[in-house]
């Protein structure tokens, strides 16, 4: 049985699952749908064709699955697509794809994002991931697995961030940043390796003294860094240096990190 109040709108077309609930004054779009046991709150907007999973959490005055704020944007056939378990916190921005970006915003499992997070067209989030207030994410962004991004902190277009990078507060993210890594600043550079993380996640030490050796070959001897990244792709055997150095490998926007 959903829990719908009066004042809320529900457009006909949406699909709801069961044990919904649906606060007051919140309106929901005719191709939306909505996985059991999720929880909206009051003033909440989901539209567009927008598909949201099961047990998510979405709090008042979010606005999710509204248009791209892309000019090049003509009224395409395009989604959002939000998985399980997520908490939505107040005045966030969820936009749909883009048709130069392959038409979809994903975003994965067990993430938080608080108050004012903007996720905008094209982005791609894995699960895990906590985006703290304010944090900005433009167009066509990729973040891994268990990325975490200090308040208010700007990410540019077409950035990748690898699985567990930790982007400290206030800082402005113009290039990639490798799996495991610690950025930091305005503009954001490398501030070494993102060991809290590391240590939560990883019980065999043998992988996080690999991943620390790796780091100082890659960012703090001075050697080619593309040349050390495919030294330490094709040698290794750990399958997390090996993530490391195909990131490197196949950055786009570069890494920033201080050349000695």
């Amino acid at each position: 049985m959903n829990n719908i109040h009066k004042t809320a709108i529900i457009e006909e077309g949406a699909q709801l699952g069961d044990n919904i609930t649906i606060g007051a004054f919140t309106i929901i779009g005719k191709d939306v749908k909505i996985g059991d046991g999720t929880v909206i709150h009051s003033h909440t907007l989901i539209e567009g064709k927008t598909t949201i999973g099961k047990n998510n959490h979405i709090f008042s005055h979010a606005a999710i699955g509204s248009i791209p704020q892309d000019l090049k944007f003509n009224g395409e056939d395009v989604e959002l697509i939000i998985g399980d378990n997520n908490k939505i916190r107040e005045f966030t921005l969820f936009n749909p794809g883009t048709i130069g970006g392959g038409s979809v915003t994903r975003i994965g499992n067990n993430n938080l994002f608080m108050g004012y997070t903007h996720v905008a067209h094209d982005c791609i989030i894995g699960d895990h991931c906590i985006f703290a207030n304010g944090a900005t994410l433009a167009g066509h962004v990729e973040c891994a697995d268990y990325v975490v991004v200090g308040g208010l902190t700007p990410i540019h277009q077409f950035c990748k961030l690898g699985t567990q990078v930790m982007v400290g507060g206030a800082s402005a993210v113009a290039q990639d940043i490798p799996p495991f890594c610690l950025a930091e600043g305005n503009k954001a550079v490398l501030r070494g390796l993102n060991l809290t993380g590391l240590r939560r996640r990883f019980e065999n030490r043998e992988d996080i003294d690999a991943i620390k050796s790796a780091y100082k070959e890659l960012f703090e001897l001075g050697k080619p860094l593309q040349e050390v990244a495919r030294e330490l792709f094709e040698t290794s055997e750990n399958k997390h240096v090996k993530e490391l150095a195909s990131f490197v490998l196949n950055t786009k926007r570069g890494i920033p990190f201080n050349r000695k």
